[in-house]
């Protein structure tokens, strides 16, 4: 019983860190709003977590785990890769606020630099490479500088909606943008035919 009550209350604190961070940052985030909100004391999430930046670190990395589970690495599917990835940060705009503190707060070379995190960046590197491979993809462009510009072009709406809303107005319809997105991974990913 003990076990289970454990990681019910580790549960709510991640909850409860996830929405502190994501709202407040590392500096910004309190660990008093977090042990209330998890209802939670204090003291257990030191001795669960370590200090703060540890908590942010762990949150971080399971976030990215998180859409590791929910979001395909397969590429070969243009379209269905781009829809998930829009769909996961509209469901879960958390994930792109905590990368965003992470590369405000965070020194590049302190940057949490997990396995699963290195291995997952890893694998999507590796699926442009056998897509590449399989002439689905061009093949003149490194898969690193792809990966980039694709993560870029699907994620920089939802990263900076402040921006998004100054360049569409009130008349913005995130439909038109995913249809719009999907055309301009096909020509960056997609090698033209020779004529």
């Amino acid at each position: 019983m003990a076990t289970r009550d454990a990681e019910a209350t580790k549960a709510r604190i991640f909850e409860a860190a996830t929405a502190e961070f994501a709202a407040h940052g590392i500096a910004g985030a309190r660990v008093d709003r977090i042990a209330q909100n998890a209802q939670a004391n204090k003291q257990l999430i030191y001795a669960y977590f370590g200090d703060k930046k540890k908590l942010f670190y762990k949150v971080l990395d399971k976030t990215l785990v998180q859409v590791a589970e929910m979001v395909s690495t397969d590429i070969t599917d243009l379209d269905r890769w781009v829809d998930e990835h829009i769909d996961y940060h509209r469901k879960h705009p958390e994930l792109l606020r905590l990368l965003m503190w992470e590369a405000l707060e965070v020194e590049s070379e302190n940057t949490c630099r997990s396995e699963a995190r290195a291995e997952r960046y890893g694998v999507k590197k590796q699926k442009i490479v056998d897509a590449q491979t399989q002439g689905i993809v061009r093949d003149d462009m490194p898969a690193a500088y792809m990966l980039m510009l694709l993560m870029g072009m699907i994620n920089y709406a939802a990263a900076l909606p402040q921006v998004r809303d100054l360049v569409f107005g009130p008349g913005f319809d995130p439909e038109a943008l995913r249809a719009w997105t999907k055309d301009a991974v096909k020509r960056v990913a997609v090698k033209a035919a020779e004529e």
